[in-house]
């Protein structure tokens, strides 16, 4: 074999080493390391934040999710269950895409201009089924009481979390569908509120899926 056929195989034997150093360490050890880091340090985080009841998985505390009756014969969209606290709207991208209520392929907003007749009547539709919904006999919700986040989709359409005057909104209702004391609720609700990050970054918040994890778990202990 003459030199250049000699280095030749040398280089090509040097090549395919790094190539299986390379793979061993990039493909292998490296995500052999930083999934038991993660698994390790930041288990929950690392499983997409699970929430689980009753021994099961149902959801997780980053991603929304919508609380509706069984839709009945011929009907589109499903009325909500008034047993359980209600998150945000999630119109996604519209009603003639696959974004709809937290169903997501994708995500997104609706892109409507502020000024837009069609997200308007969308705005004014949902607020008055909010206020029908969250008025009980000796309470009365008026249009003035229903707060933003009610009656409006989040930039993703993915929001899990609702502002505690949604929550508190929602308290009578609550109760009443459920048989429990306005005081109970008003007190689950507390005991669920987040304040801002820090101290300062974002607002209070509410996850909808924990505070009705906590629900269901009131109820059976009555």
């Amino acid at each position: 074999m003459n030199n250049s056929a000699t280095n030749t195989a040398r280089l090509l034997g040097a090549g395919l080493r790094a190539l299986l150093v390379l793979t061993l360490v990039t493909g292998v050890v490296y995500p052999l390391v930083v999934t038991g880091i993660a698994q390790g340090l930041f288990g929950d985080r690392a499983n997409g934040s699970e929430l689980r009841a009753g021994g099961r998985v149902v959801g997780s505390s980053l991603i929304g999710q919508s609380y509706d009756l069984p839709p009945k014969k011929g009907q589109e969209t499903p009325e909500p269950d008034l047993k359980w606290f209600q998150g945000r709207p999630a119109n996604g991208l519209g009603a003639n895409s696959v974004n709809t209520r937290y169903k997501l392929l994708l995500s997104g907003a609706t892109n409507l201009a502020a000024d837009s007749k069609d997200l308007v009547g969308q705005v004014d539709d949902a607020k008055a089924a909010v206020v029908e919904d969250n008025s009980v006999p000796g309470w009365t919700v008026k249009p003035s009481d229903v707060p933003a986040d009610a009656v409006t989709s989040s930039g993703s359409g993915l929001d899990p979390d609702i502002s505690p005057a949604y929550a508190a909104l929602q308290v009578h209702r609550i109760a009443a569908r459920n048989g429990l004391s306005v005081a109970a609720v008003e007190k689950l609700v507390e005991a669920h509120t987040t304040g801002r990050t820090l101290g300062f970054i974002g607002e209070p918040r509410v996850d909808v899926l924990e505070l009705n994890v906590a629900l269901r778990d009131l109820v059976a202990e009555h």
